[in-house]
């Protein structure tokens, strides 16, 4: 059974649950709902939540669970002598689920199994032919961890479908047997609500933990393998896949600073003047269409944006400043992905600010006019001093945006790693080299593929500094004005 289909009965369980505790409650006051202590609904909304949510708390563990387990007993099948040498226990289980898909794929366009799966070969070309690509012939243990990985997993869905159906009933008699008079349905409905809401809001902090675990257990591993002080200190990024890399951090760190710099000083100026002229001094008319024209930029694909500083912005510096000045024949650079990076965070700058100098009290503003100051001081000295905390907060927005930003600078700014002043020189990032480093069938025991961790816990820590920073700048301008 599907897991779709899995909880249109849940689903449909706690719709029934809800039509006859709802029905239940009002027989049991013979229609005279005064006598009930909730309104009819609240026995029907805490019938259905109580059958419906822990069934579906238990699919979703169920499912997080299953893979770890399954992996586990399947990897026990494999012959280590059959083990690449070199090879990690995360490439040989990838290579099983590759084959346990395949077998799925050929069951279901009605294909026998049985004389493939003796014919590793025949088997290799059947599930090549049927889009699952394996780059290597299956071996007899990867056929038997493949298959019992396949009948494991069967095994465990039917055992989730039916665990789950017999806790919705289960909840779903527990709530009918709750139905009375002198229930208190609204104050049970709220409460769990409440928790509910609660879990919902850990799921961002589990999130957030989950992610920065996982890196720093990555890192920890890469740097058992890779000295630290070459990642920090070496300026040479040369990754070597079999040995004698040079992982040094440098260049890609300065690279992405180059470029978001760049891309701040194209955002900021303009976002936070249209943000004043839509605020201050733009009329309704002219502010209804202008601020939806602003805000267009956000929803353009980085793609888009790639295959424009690619066609027209690099060619453009390429051949007006870079040939002309001597300082390069790419077109290519930092420049070319700066600036068109700066116009794709302009709307984070200018929509932010612009609420925030709106959410300015206008006794503010009323207080500079009447004593004389003009329009323009009042918005330099008072209007901007007041909105200055959430300014900043939408700077750090666009930064953290333009930091983490990756299509642009592999279309605009290259993939060379180096140190250079030199804006119309190509240059790269922490992010494409991130994605670089994952790409393709990559194995998790090299220090060449975990330095992508190490490197996303790089830009943590820098967006965590960035973070910092603008909690104190709030924390001292937000004195002046309370």
């Amino acid at each position: 059974m599907s897991i779709g289909l899995l909880s249109l009965i849940i689903l449909g369980l706690a719709a029934v649950g809800y039509v006859i505790a709802r029905t239940r409650a009002v027989a049991q006051v013979s229609g005279d709902i005064r006598k009930l202590h909730s309104l009819p609904p609240f026995y029907g909304r805490i019938t259905a939540l109580l059958t419906a949510v822990p069934a579906f708390l238990l699919i979703i563990i169920w499912l997080l669970a299953e893979p770890l387990v399954l992996e586990t007993r399947a990897l026990s099948l494999i012959n280590p002598d059959e083990i690449p040498q070199g090879q990690s226990a995360n490439l040989v289980m990838s290579d099983v689920r590759r084959v346990a898909a395949g077998l799925d794929v050929l069951e279901a366009r009605g294909e026998k199994l049985a004389p493939l799966l003796a014919a590793p070969a025949q088997l290799k070309a059947a599930m090549n032919a049927a889009g699952v690509v394996l780059q290597n012939e299956p071996t007899v243990s990867t056929l038997a961890a493949s298959a019992a990985l396949r009948e494991a997993k069967a095994s465990s869905r039917l055992a989730m479908v039916i665990a789950a159906i017999a806790i919705s009933l289960v909840g779903l008699g527990f709530a009918l047997t709750r139905i009375k008079p002198e229930f208190r349905a609204r104050n049970a409905t709220e409460r769990f609500a409440m928790w509910l809401l609660i879990g919902c809001s850990l799921i961002a902090v589990l999130t957030t933990v989950g992610i920065v675990a996982s890196l720093l257990v990555e890192s920890l591993h890469f740097f058992q393998l890779y000295p630290i002080t070459d990642f920090l200190f070496s300026t040479e990024w040369s990754p070597k896949f079999g040995g004698g890399s040079s992982l040094g951090i440098l260049p890609l760190l300065w690279g992405t600073l180059y470029v978001s710099a760049i891309a701040l000083l194209v955002a900021v100026p303009i976002g936070l003047l249209s943000a004043i002229y839509l605020a201050e001094y733009a009329s309704r008319s002219t502010r209804s269409w202008v601020k939806p024209a602003i805000e267009v930029l956000a929803g353009i694909p980085t793609i888009v944006y790639g295959l424009f500083a690619l066609v027209t912005v690099g060619p453009l510096l390429r051949d007006y400043f870079a040939q002309p000045l001597g300082l390069g024949n790419s077109s290519s650079s930092v420049l070319t992905a700066g600036l068109v990076m700066g116009i794709m965070v302009i709307p984070f700058v200018s929509s932010l600010s612009d609420d925030i100098i709106n959410a300015v009290p206008q006794s503010l503003r009323d207080g500079s006019l009447g004593l004389g100051a003009t329009p323009s001081e009042t918005i330099r000295q008072v209007v901007i001093p007041a909105a200055l905390p959430g300014i900043v907060g939408a700077v750090l927005l666009a930064a953290s945006r333009a930091i983490g930003e990756t299509m642009i600078v592999v279309m605009g700014a290259g993939a060379a790693a180096k140190l250079s002043l030199n804006p119309l020189e190509a240059m790269t990032t922490v992010t494409v080299k991130i994605v670089s480093q994952l790409t393709g069938d990559t194995e998790f025991a090299s220090p060449e593929t975990l330095v992508a961790f190490a490197l996303g816990l790089t830009l943590f820590a820098i967006t965590l500094c960035l973070n910092i920073l603008a909690l104190v700048i709030v924390r001292k301008y937000r004195e002046q004005y309370e």
